[in-house]
This record gives structure tokens, C-alpha cells and sequence, in this order.
């Protein structure tokens, strides 16, 4: 792949051909016990092969099929619980912001922003994520050419922050299903900025249940092999301890006990993916 920036998260650097760090945690915050027993099972998770991860869930999920879905806990409630987590747990967090005026006040506590896919072309959310000085992860659109991401990462970058992750999450193809292009990473990562690809949400079946979305996780672990043998920065990868019950995006969560074989096996690939 094209020689890429290496941004820090943290302790984590992401880029160039450092090992695979992961994104992971549950879709939607349920609450601080939650929170809490999920960063503890996922420490356990990476600890065997000292991966680094950064903890991942929203607040508020303003995107749901539905209106009678569930949206999660809110903006001060949810920031509040990820500030413990990182505290107690000495990881990395990034939520979802979806409008300019959640930029400030979420970049006063988590690590990353995440500018969802369905907004990604949103100036006035991207110069005001940028201006947080945060690291930003921009999920590209399942409606954008991954070469047009390139101008998505402009607008940040025109803001002095140039701390960006591009991520892959599929591209529609059709209703009610994406597929993976994976000729977008090296795209993207012709950018020079790394590349994230998010295993989970690229088998997510968009409004497939009517009311939610669908989804396949059993190919999940397949396309997160492929991606870091294409070679990628990061994965993002959603788990939870009992995703058939989870409030939003089960049908393509990982379970949380299978995270740890998964990821000593990604790793495997990645390093072999970059001779490490």
C-alpha cells in the first residue's frame, strides 16, 4: 500500500506498517455496568497478544430504521459513562457525533470522533469534528466512490487537523444489502491517510427487518481476514456478550467470546500482510 501518515491515539499509533489496532465495543452504550463489563472482556480479549484497542459504543444512534427504535442514552449521560471507561480502563474512546454542535463537547472526552457514513460529506460537521483537534475516523459513505474520499478528508484537514482515518463499511449494492469493493482500501489509502475497514457493518443488511437492520456475522471474521490481506491500519470490529438481544445492529455483533481467537488470528494476517 501507499505510504501512509502514522496517527497517534493515545499510546496507539495507527498507520503505516504498524501492527492492526482494533475499534471495538458494543453499537450502543446500555448503561455504565454495561460499559464497564464490556472494556473488561475486551482487555482480556487483546491481552494475550498485547493488541491495542479503542473503546468504542454511542450515545446516541440518530440514524435507526425506525422511530421505534431504540437511540441510545443520550449526549451528557453517554459522555459521562465513556469518560469512566477511559479513566479506569486507560483506553482510547470514540462515539459518533451527528451534528456540528456535538463536535465541542465530545471532544472534550473521547479520543475519536466518528463521522457516520450516511454523513459523511457534511461540511460544516467535518470542520467542526476537525476543529476539535481529535483524531477522526470518517466512515465513507455506502453511496461514495472511495476515491471521492479524498476530498472528504480535504475538509478536515483544511482545518489544521490532520489526525484522519478512512473506513470502509461497505457500498450498497442494491436494497437492503452492501458489498465489499476491496479495491477501496488501496484507494483510500492512496490518500496517505490510514484506512480503517469495519468488519461488522460491511455485512449489516440496511432496513432488512423492516423496523431494523439485518445482518450476517458469520462472514464477518471472513472480510476482516481479506482486508488486512489487502493490508489496512485499523479494524473495527462491534462485539457484544449477547448480540441476538442487543438494542441495536445484533445481527452483525460479534459475540464477545469469540473476540479473542479472532483477534490473534487477524493479527496473524496482518503480520504476515506486513512482514512484521
Amino acid at each position: 500500500m501507499t505510504d501512509q501518515k502514522v496517527i497517534h491515539v493515545g499510546d496507539i499509533a495507527i498507520g503505516g506498517q504498524e501492527p492492526i489496532s482494533f475499534i471495538t465495543g458494543p453499537c450502543q452504550l446500555e448503561g455504565l455496568d454495561h460499559a464497564r463489563m464490556m472494556a473488561e472482556k475486551i482487555s482480556e480479549a487483546c491481552a494475550p497478544t498485547g493488541t491495542r484497542f479503542i473503546f468504542k459504543a454511542s450515545y446516541d444512534k440518530a440514524n435507526r430504521s425506525s422511530i421505534t427504535t431504540q437511540r441510545g442514552l443520550g449526549m451528557d449521560e453517554g459522555l459521562t459513562i465513556l469518560s469512566k471507561i477511559r479513566d479506569e480502563f486507560g483506553c482510547p474512546i470514540l462515539t459518533d457525533v451527528h451534528d456540528a454542535g456535538q463536535c465541542a463537547p465530545a471532544g472534550e472526552v473521547v479520543d475519536v470522533i466518528q463521522i457516520p457514513a450516511f454523513l459523511c460529506r457534511q461540511t460544516d460537521l467535518l470542520l467542526a469534528a476537525g476543529k476539535t483537534g481529535c483524531a477522526i475516523n470518517i466512515k465513507k459513505g455506502q453511496f461514495l466512490a472511495p476515491w471521492d474520499m479524498g476530498n472528504v478528508a480535504e475538509k478536515v484537514a483544511s482545518t489544521g487537523n490532520e489526525r484522519i482515518m478512512l473506513c470502509d463499511r461497505g457500498t450498497s449494492f442494491g436494497y437492503n444489502t452492501l458489498v465489499t469493493d476491496f479495491r477501496g482500501l488501496p484507494t483510500m489509502a492512496a490518500t496517505g491517510y490510514p484506512v480503517v475497514f469495519d468488519a461488522t457493518h460491511s455485512v449489516q443488511q440496511p432496513g432488512g427487518q423492516g423496523v431494523t437492520s439485518g445482518g450476517q456475522r458469520e462472514f464477518a471474521p471472513i472480510l476482516a481476514r481479506a482486508a488486512c490481506a489487502v493490508g489496512v491500519s485499523a479494524l473495527f470490529i462491534e462485539t457484544h456478550e449477547d448480540p441476538d438481544n442487543a438494542p441495536s445492529d445484533g445481527p452483525n455483533m460479534i459475540p464477545v467470546n469469540q473476540m479473542g481467537n479472532l483477534i490473534a488470528r487477524l493479527r496473524a494476517f496482518d503480520a504476515l500482510n506486513k512482514g512484521l
